[in-house]
């Protein structure tokens, strides 16, 4: 394509996009709500996945000794472990401390002090991933003076259920979510194409190829794509970041850490604004390909 169909076709894009303009805008605000609420997932994912995460980083291996057990041959074991983090040896003094603050009665503590305290020495150890925490647990439970391990092995589990329900709900609506955006494109190029069907019909018998015709309509359905995305994602950030710096002031952020390192999020809307420019193009082609057949 030379330089001169270039300028022809571009000059047909503009014609079309203003001669329907009510319409590209009507179709630009559908997109840019559809992927608006695509955006709004795909963060409510990351800050899930965050969520998760902090789950996970906090579920920790209760390792219980024998009487009598060495804690420092332990303690080089786990600290030559390459699934452990990190790791805190609990007395059993502290840990009848402990159980007395957790319990909040300190009464029935009396006469459990020293050669009569029930509990034994401790390790809390904590696992660089969560899926590690089974095999680590039960690793440690085979170690020379270990007793008994515990780690909240249903919570583990469910963490790991509750994120692949997750993970398959964000994929399933993005998918759907991307599907409604390319129909409405499709549907509004379509409609252009009909009002000049005549013209792409004489054009193909003159002898023009598929793509001298075809190429202002992919750029009517790229200009709208566009155009909807960088809309949702100036009103998906201005939004987002509002609630998020809303919530790291309450209480609630405690436990919801919103995610606002530039670094996870800019890739969200760097991907919505190229997929919606791509939808566009494919709607166009989809739309512009039935009437090439003559």
């Amino acid at each position: 394509m030379n330089i001169n169909s270039m300028r022809y076709c571009l000059r047909q894009s503009v014609v079309a996009l203003f001669r329907n303009l009510w319409l590209a805008l009507v179709t630009s605000g559908i997109i840019a709500i559809s992927l608006a609420i695509l955006g709004g997932f795909l963060l409510l994912a990351v800050n899930a996945s965050q969520f998760m995460r902090n789950i996970e980083s906090n579920v920790e291996i209760s390792v219980f000794l024998e009487d009598g057990a060495d804690p420092a041959a332990l303690q080089a074991q786990l600290g030559g472990h390459e699934d452990v983090s990190g790791y805190t040896f609990v007395p059993k003094d502290e840990g009848l401390e402990e159980f007395g603050r957790t319990m909040g009665d300190r009464v029935m503590l009396v006469g459990l002090e020293g050669e009569n305290n029930p509990l034994p020495d401790m390790f809390k150890v904590r696992a660089h991933r969560a899926e590690a925490v089974p095999a680590l647990a039960a690793e440690i439970q085979s170690y020379s003076g270990v007793e008994v391990t515990d780690f909240g092995e249903e919570l583990v589990a469910r963490v790991g259920q509750v994120t692949g329900w997750l993970n398959t709900l964000f994929l399933i609506v993005s998918g759907l979510l991307a599907l409604g955006a390319i129909f409405l494109i499709v549907t509004t190029i379509r409609l252009s194409v009909l009002a000049r069907q005549d013209e792409v019909g004489i054009m193909k018998y003159l002898g023009a190829s598929n793509w001298f015709i075809r190429f202002p309509f992919l750029l009517e359905g790229m200009v709208m794509g566009w155009t909807g995305t960088v809309a949702a994602a100036a009103a998906l950030s201005f939004v987002y970041f509002r609630v998020a710096y809303s919530l790291q002031t309450e209480a609630l952020a405690f436990f919801l850490q919103p995610v606002t390192d530039m670094a996870r999020i800019l890739p969200i809307f760097v991907g919505l604004l190229l997929m919606g420019t791509l939808m566009g193009g494919v709607g166009s082609y989809v739309s512009v390909r039935k009437f090439l057949r003559v």
